[in-house]
């Protein structure tokens, strides 16, 4: 039997998540997020002016099918594609709008038969940096670099009614606002001016949206690695 621990950040306690809750436009669609950091959890539960909760669950991983973005199968394109499928995105140029239909059409997992989803979590600046991306504005090396700022880790995201059986609340954890907000905002700034200064940088060599089209790269394609 495996079990792991994990956090979900909210304004209130949730003792009992419940399949088909929860915003359809999420980076991996409907679903319970969660991350392994209690830290991250408070920083996610706080708005400006309300505190929050850190809510502590175990969850029993035993016979799930879980998706690992992280896995060495994948790559950063294919979490990509999942993102433009799922959030709300504003196509404001004819390459951004070829780079999302390769994406989709090349990189597109179909993640309607798992249980359980780990992969990168899209705040606001990482969603600036992805729509970059897809803009044409950095290369693929630039987005992998950028992708790491903030340190927000792997979130994890329950997905099917089986894993939504599977969690069991342990207890929650109050989050000051005047901390936690502040924290929050601090490691989004601090991302940010760290991908402008990226920006500053002339990546001649690197794989941009535009190459990945023009040569037809999918994603077994060695050059994305």
């Amino acid at each position: 039997m495996s079990k792991i621990v994990l956090y979900h950040g909210s304004s209130e306690k949730i003792e009992k998540p419940m399949f088909g809750k929860g915003k359809v436009y999420n980076d991996y669609g409907q679903g319970f997020y969660c991350t392994e950091h209690i830290e991250l959890a408070k920083e996610w539960s706080c708005n400006e002016g309300v505190d929050g909760f850190a809510n502590k669950y175990e969850l029993d991983e035993t016979g799930l099918k879980i998706l690992n973005l992280s896995g060495e199968e994948y790559t950063i394109l294919h979490w990509l594609a999942l993102l433009m499928e799922n959030r709300r995105f504003r196509v404001s140029t004819p390459v951004m709008r070829r780079g999302i239909e390769w994406l989709k059409e090349h990189f597109l997992i179909d993640i309607s038969e798992y249980d359980l989803i780990i992969g990168y979590r899209a705040d606001d600046s990482y969603f600036s940096f992805a729509r970059s991306f897809i803009s044409n504005e950095i290369s693929l090396k630039q987005l992998n670099y950028a992708m790491q700022l903030g340190k927000l880790g792997e979130q994890y995201v329950l997905k099917s009614e089986k894993a939504f059986n599977q969690i069991v609340f342990k207890s929650a954890e109050l989050a000051d606002n005047t901390i936690y907000y502040a924290r929050r905002k601090i490691r989004d700034d601090e991302a940010r001016n760290a991908f402008f200064e990226e920006l500053e940088k002339e990546d001649v060599n690197g794989v941009f949206m535009r190459d990945i089209i023009r040569e037809e790269m999918t994603g077994d394609d060695v050059r994305l690695r």
